[in-house]
């Protein structure tokens, strides 16, 4: 269960959605971001009227966003229910860690290998603000922290396949990183694998970094997993 800290951080959750530009991309980021952080729980309806009254946008605009939403995987279009927040069973949860394991890999041994100083000041940049936000406890702060760090290992990597499919995975993931970061525990454990890891990206260890980055989604992924197990799936 998610810790005192972690909790007050979604209470305050604000769903409203300023007006255009690109009123669309808004309205599905914000969406995209509640079901991260659990605002919208797996198996939720999407009921048009009030998230239109909670957002303040048009059914237009919310349908749109949706769509996109569904096409990600984290919206299930059900016969005679509509769209609902995704429900993540193991089997797919496991699929899920097992894909985001190899790529992130991947990434992290191609930083090491194509990263200009530039990516490498910028990481580091980027660590201070990961560091803080795990010291915090902040939900919303550290997911924003640890997608700026993924932005630029993927600009670094400079394969334009290997971001494709991780944004990709990342999407469908992005309800198992709430799991596997709720836990104070689990934080400090992230907390620790993550400055393992970007010491050795900072320092062009790729063996060291590849190394690092799979056994981080691994203990992500024990973690997510004994969670989900215990009532069969995420929900």
């Amino acid at each position: 269960m998610p810790d005192a800290i972690w909790r007050s951080n979604l209470a305050v959750f604000d769903l409203r959605v300023a007006v255009p530009p690109r009123l669309r991309t808004q309205v599905a980021e914000t969406l995209r971001n509640a079901i991260v952080l659990g605002e919208l729980a797996p198996g939720e309806r999407m009921i048009e009227r009030v998230l239109c009254e909670r957002m303040g946008v048009s059914r237009t605009s919310l349908r749109e966003a949706m769509r996109e939403l569904e096409n990600e995987g984290l919206l299930t279009n059900l016969p005679n229910r509509g769209l609902i927040v995704s429900v993540v069973d193991p089997k797919i949860a496991q699929e899920i860690f097992d894909v985001r394991e190899a790529l992130e890999a991947l990434v992290c041994r191609l930083f090491c290998e194509r990263a200009t100083d530039e990516h490498i000041e910028r990481c580091r940049a980027v660590n201070v603000e990961l560091m803080a936000a795990y010291e915090a406890g902040a939900a919303r702060e550290l997911i924003a922290a640890k997608n700026r760090l993924y932005d630029v290992l993927i600009a670094g990597a400079d394969n334009a396949e290997a971001e494709r499919m991780l944004r990709s995975i990342h999407m469908r993931a992005s309800q198992l990183r709430m799991i596997s970061l709720s836990s104070g525990e689990r934080r400090k454990a992230s907390q620790e694998e993550i400055q393992l890891l970007i010491d050795s990206l900072l320092n062009r260890r790729g063996k060291d970094a590849e190394r690092l980055a799979r056994k981080h989604v691994q203990q992500a992924a024990k973690f997510a997993m004994s969670m989900i197990r215990r009532t069969g799936e995420l929900s």
